[in-house]
């Protein structure tokens, strides 16, 4: 894995849906609106490599709740 502050290349998609596993465990429900703060944040400061990172991390989660509730 590369260093949190390498963003010479796109993360994978296991990194993405570790990230989103992360936030899902720590915050719960608010985990979504988390990962949407971050690429607001991100992309405000210019860092347009780690606001699309944050935006494919949010997807994710709502992908997996998307999930979970068809399967209720």
């Amino acid at each position: 894995m590369r260093s949190p502050t390498d963003l010479s290349r796109a993360p994978n998609s296991i990194e993405v849906e570790s990230m989103a596993c992360v936030l899902e465990g720590q915050h719960g429900f608010f985990a979504a609106g988390i990962a949407e703060f971050l690429f607001h944040l991100s992309r405000d400061r210019g860092d347009t490599g780690r606001a699309q990172m944050w935006t494919r991390v949010a997807q994710s989660i709502r992908d997996r709740e998307s999930v979970r509730i068809a399967h209720r």
